[in-house]
């Protein structure tokens, strides 16, 4: 749970994680594992047509949500259920005491539910003089620790076999084996009696059908249908977006919920309640069962235009698995009571500003999250909402807002980068490198060699470069971005050549700026939008067949993001489409628009791999032509295991968590080099950036390089 004030706090308590060596290698076996069960477990199926389908059907079941609690209502409580609605997390844990005193409960089981966790349930009853106890594996080894979840799925992952153990061994005064079957059966033992002496169970559920007033549970022990059976009072907590209209859209959910999870087909228990089940325990042999739904904010957010999607989540807990940060730090860091990107969002609508304003800030932006979740939920468009409006909650930080004003004025921020250009010349010792960090950042950045700003930008180049084109074939407009303009102009110059050569009509309007990510990554939302207006003003969507920039995260923010900003502003909506539609990734249009081929290429066989940036892979969902163009330019491909994974730069994140950006990158080139490849070839000057800038500060062999230059050095030019 999240305890610290500010964000200095914050960051010491993620360094303490980054620390735990075990937790590391935990969360790394597990992520590698779980690409490899996913892929296998979604194998064959239509995974996108799935998850739009969950989507549709999660927002209209949202979309009515009180007329589907009121069916509910009707159809459980005439099959006998008692049906409350809690207003608050306090009025839920209130109404499920109360039930424990009218029934003379003194001993209550649970089965996992977030909803739970939530509420604080546990504490509570336990307050109310209750004995409470976990029947989930890894959920009673964390009540045992006196900890929360660190995963919504599998809670207790951080954990060591041998921590279990000594665990266990306290437990019951008996020294136990760390071996896992041994410790499960230890488990069951302990627990066994507990179903059999409680008075309540106390379960979630992952579905509340409203045709029939049923409820499901999917869960892998067989806990719950212990929970839910053996004891004579029965209570189910359940959050009002858990209401789905028929039986076919819970077995739809189901059918990505235990894939996305945890790579299974389907978990081992599926259980459905309709009703209490006899038990000859309870009054006239019946058990008493009450269902409470919980509101604590849903329903209001369910008519929030921007925000209502959080709702469909299906708790798979999808977004940690695949989070490089959460495979960092782990779940009690990235996190309040829900964890993983879902969790972030989830702590500032159920828990409060306070609790979510330091861990929205902890999103890299690879959109990992986004591109695996089973609802389609834009998670990483979420989050930097939630952070913007927190912002304008509380203030805007002088950095970001400082940011933000510079960037608004694009003659100030061209002019302050060209001022950088003659400070910097004290720390570079005439190298491409800054090699004298001024002290104050030496101790957090130093994990990379930062770039020197380049003598000439590339806008200040341009009027020599540009070369005339007779009879083109293609109209382009080159965006540059911030870093390739003024940082790797090189990457630029060559891939004009290169388009030129092909019958393509290079222009550069000299009016363009920063894309507006940085700003966006800062939650500056008034800045971002201004930065776009600025780029749509500078650059005619209708002058030109494509727009065209060699930056992923350029791409990906001029492709979607102004679309989301502008997109309804009758003033900018025909444009901003038409911009958007125009935009192309470099790899694509050299490999499919200008149709650059092999033979046009020395054939070294030099071995390269690639690494697929963040915002190119998953933002403009563009894969395979980059790999294609190296394997044309004469190189030996070869594949790294996490190709797609995040390189830890993320813009502005790198420079507010470089802890976190540094592991992340260690990582990352000692997958490249066990690859045995000569260079790493990337499609962003950003992860250039941080790879080339990694390699370097630990003297790497293998060299770092933008596929511009690659196709530049090996173009065999007639």
């Amino acid at each position: 749970m999240q305890e610290a004030k500010n964000l200095n706090a914050y960051k010491g308590e993620v360094d303490k994680a980054l620390s735990n060596s075990f937790l590391r290698t935990a969360m790394d076996n597990f992520a590698v594992a779980y690409r490899t069960g996913r892929a296998n477990a979604f194998a064959g199926m239509d995974v996108e047509t799935l998850i739009a389908e969950i989507a549709d059907a999660k927002d209209a079941a949202i979309a009515r949500m009180d007329d589907l609690f009121e069916q509910f209502k009707s159809k459980a409580e005439a099959a006998g259920i008692q049906v409350h609605l809690a207003a608050t997390a306090e009025e839920a844990n209130r109404i499920i005491a109360d039930i424990a005193k009218e029934n003379d409960a003194k001993k209550v089981v649970k089965a996992k539910s977030m909803t739970a966790e939530e509420t604080l349930l546990n504490h509570h009853l336990e307050a109310e003089g209750l004995e409470v106890t976990e029947t989930d594996l890894g959920e009673w080894i964390i009540q045992l620790r006196h900890e929360g979840p660190t995963h919504m799925v599998m809670p207790a992952i951080h954990l060591s076999r041998h921590q279990v153990a000594d665990l266990f061994t306290d437990v019951t005064g008996q020294k136990q084996d760390a071996e896992i079957e041994r410790l499960v059966k230890v488990a069951r033992r302990e627990l066994r009696q507990k179903y059999v002496e409680a008075d309540m169970g106390v379960s979630g559920a992952n579905f509340a059908i409203a045709e029939s007033g049923t409820i499901g549970l999917t869960t892998n022990e067989g806990n719950a249908r212990l929970v839910t059976t053996l004891p004579r009072i029965h209570v189910a907590l359940v959050g009002l977006e858990k209401l789905t209209p028929t039986l076919h859209d819970a077995l739809r959910v189901l059918r990505a919920l235990p894939r996305n999870a945890t790579g299974q087909q389907i978990t081992s228990y599926v259980t459905w309640i309709t009703g209490p089940n006899e038990c000859r325990s309870a009054p006239e042999n019946k058990k008493v069962m009450h269902i409470v739904f919980l509101d604590n904010g849903r329903r209001a957010l369910a008519k929030d235009p921007v925000f209502s999607e959080v709702l469909r989540c299906v708790r798979c807990g999808a977004c940690a698995n695949v989070c490089p940060v959460y495979r960092m730090v782990g779940g009690h860091q990235y996190g309040h009571i829900y964890i993983g990107a879902i969790g972030l969002i989830l702590t500032y609508f159920f828990h409060g500003r306070e609790k979510a304003r330091n861990i929205v800030q902890n999103c890299i932006n690879c959109e990992a999250c986004k591109a695996i979740c089973a609802a389609g939920i834009d998670l990483p468009g979420i989050i930097k909402k939630v952070h913007g409006r927190i912002q304008d909650e509380e203030g805007h930080p002088a950095t970001s807002a400082l940011l933000g004003m510079v960037l608004r004025n694009r003659t100030l921020f061209h002019s302050l980068l060209k001022a950088g250009r003659a400070a910097q010349k004290p720390v570079t010792d005439d190298t491409r490198y800054i090699r004298h960090l001024p002290q104050i950042f030496a101790r957090d950045h130093g994990f990379r060699a930062l770039p020197a700003i380049a003598d000439k930008a590339f806008r200040d180049r341009w009027e020599s470069l540009r070369r005339p084109v007779e009879n083109p074939k293609h109209r382009v407009a080159l965006f540059a971005g911030c870093v390739q303009d003024f940082v790797y102009p090189e990457h630029l110059e060559a891939a004009v050549d290169l388009m030129a050569d092909h019958g393509a009509a290079v222009d550069f309007p000299m009016k363009q700026s920063c894309c507006g990510l940085p700003v966006k990554m800062m939650g500056e939302k008034e800045a971002e939008r201004a930065v776009a207006v600025q780029n749509l003003t500078a650059i005619d969507p209708n002058k030109y067949d494509h727009i065209v920039t060699l930056c992923a995260s350029c791409a990906s923010h001029l492709k979607n993001a102004y679309v989301d900003l502008l997109g309804d502003d009758p003033q900018w909506e025909e444009k901003v489409r038409a911009f958007a539609d125009k935009v192309t990734p470099f790899s694509v249009l050299v490999n499919d628009v200008l149709g650059v081929e092999a033979d046009e290429f020395k054939d070294y066989k030099i071995k390269a791999t690639f690494h697929a940036p963040c915002h190119l892979c998953r933002g403009v969902k563009v894969t395979e032509q980059p790999k294609e163009l190296i394997r044309k330019a004469g190189y030996e491909f070869i594949p790294a295991d996490e190709e797609q994974t995040c390189c830890g730069f993320g813009g502005t994140y790198s420079a507010k968590f470089p802890h976190i950006s540094a592991e992340i990158l260690a990582r990352k080139l000692d997958d490249f080099e066990k690859t045995g490849a000569d260079v790493i070839i990337t499609e962003c000057p950003g992860c250039v950036m941080q790879l080339r800038g990694g390699m370097e500060k630990r003297g790497g062999r293998v060299r770092v390089k933008h596929l511009a230059e690659v196709l530049g050095e090996e173009r065999v030019k007639t």
